[in-house]
């Protein structure tokens, strides 16, 4: 719901950090990967019941995850041939579905065996997130090849909904804090990503006819 309002205030800054970091031992891919292994420490973390070390790993994989994209901008920017063919996007999308995915199950692993609380919830979420991300990741495979994308300079055509990238860190975060909580959190966040799918899907329909 956010999100292109926090891009347009985090590029400059994401654009800075990146200049800072561009040697050629840190490439892209590698910080996607950092990402990855920080946002599944994250799960485990919680899984364990480690919730403010879960916290911060989960913080620090998104600060990764916002890095990749403006270094391998910058990389394009400076050496036109260093660009591949999408398999950075391809990598950096799978990695945050594993990402979103397993912490959704750390957290529930965790909440309950701590708390006695109910599967159900995060069950929501995870369908929740299948359905979203089935209707984005569709749309932008079909608006591709019917020259139909939606160029906002990140590697899919990304349609817009209630709950964003920004929402989805926020609110996983919240899991982390109010730990004793989550599996309440869980029930209104499921509602508000099943909104979002329908946005999504409707949006998508339309602009695909």
């Amino acid at each position: 719901m956010i999100d292109q309002y926090l891009r347009r205030k985090l590029d400059p800054p994401l654009a800075r950090c990146a200049g800072v970091i561009d040697i050629p031992s840190i490439t892209p891919d590698r910080i996607t990967g950092v990402g990855l292994v920080l946002g599944l420490g994250s799960a485990v973390s919680a899984g364990l019941q480690w919730w403010w070390i879960a916290l911060v790993l989960w913080l620090l994989s998104r600060l990764a995850d916002g890095l990749d994209g403006p270094l391998a901008r910058r990389r394009r920017a400076h050496t036109p041939a260093a660009g591949d063919a999408g398999a950075g996007g391809f990598f950096d999308i799978t990695a945050d579905f594993i990402v979103y995915g397993s912490t959704v199950v750390g957290v529930a692993v965790g909440a309950t065996s701590a708390y006695g609380a109910p599967w159900w919830p995060f069950l929501l979420v995870l369908l929740a997130y299948y359905i979203n991300g089935t209707a984005f990741l569709a749309f932008s495979s079909i608006a591709e090849r019917s020259g139909r994308t939606l160029d906002d300079g990140r590697s899919l055509s990304f349609l817009g909904g209630l709950a964003e990238g920004a929402e989805t860190v926020v609110v996983h975060a919240l899991w982390l804090v109010f730990s004793a909580f989550a599996w309440q959190i869980a029930v209104v966040w499921a509602a508000v990503v099943a909104v979002s799918s329908v946005q999504r899907i409707i949006a998508g329909y339309r602009a695909l006819r």
